[in-house]
């Protein structure tokens, strides 16, 4: 059986992983997240999840028998990528726009075994309540916004903001994990390992 490695530093992909049965192990994957000019957010999703699994990758050419799962979520809005935000000013811009409002939440899976990379894109829609501006500036000091894509964490305080979900909600938070597992088993990675050895 392969080893696999995870090319993410979110703690949120850890926890999925962990949940679904899949040993790993965290391996820095530093890109450059920059979208391209004319790239589509489909496109981009699924270049940075394939770009950070070719990162993690090359940091374990020494191993043999070894995948690399890389992944990628971007909210979209009106057709443009929302990124994380670059201060509280941002954030709250972000936020306002969301309120009262259907977005897409984009996310990408990759995995490389040297061999082959294989992706899946998985295209979820979120609606959020209306939002007052005094909720968006309450919600950004809690310190959670600060590092996430769109500027909430559906899986965190902002899930009361959240009025509907049609798609995936282990893909809003990182990682879906339905499609993770049939990735995974294709490149012979099985899930629910821990209940396999007993």
């Amino acid at each position: 059986m392969n080893s696999l490695y995870l090319a993410s530093g979110s703690p949120r992909r850890r926890e999925l992983l962990t949940q679904i049965g899949v040993p790993f192990t965290v391996v820095s994957a530093s890109i450059d997240e920059t979208p391209l000019a004319g790239e589509s957010p489909a496109a981009y999703v699924e270049r940075l999840a394939c770009a950070k699994a070719k990162a993690g990758l090359a940091t374990l050419a020494d191993i043999c028998g070894v995948c690399v799962l890389g992944a990628d979520t971007a909210v979209i809005l009106d057709g443009k990528i929302l990124g994380k935000p670059l201060d509280q000013a941002d954030a709250q811009a972000m936020l306002l726009a969301l309120s009262d409002r259907e977005h897409e939440v984009l996310t990408a899976i990759a995995v490389l075994d040297g061999q082959q990379c294989a992706t899946r894109l998985v295209r979820s829609h979120v609606r959020l309540r209306s939002i007052s501006a005094q909720e968006a500036m309450t919600y950004w000091h809690s310190g959670e916004p600060q590092d996430k894509a769109g500027g909430y964490a559906i899986q965190g305080l902002a899930a009361v903001f959240v009025a509907g979900l049609n798609g995936s909600y282990s893909a809003v938070v990182g990682l879906p994990v339905c499609e993770t597992a049939e990735l995974l088993g294709h490149f012979g990675i099985p899930c629910w390992q821990h209940l396999s050895m007993r």
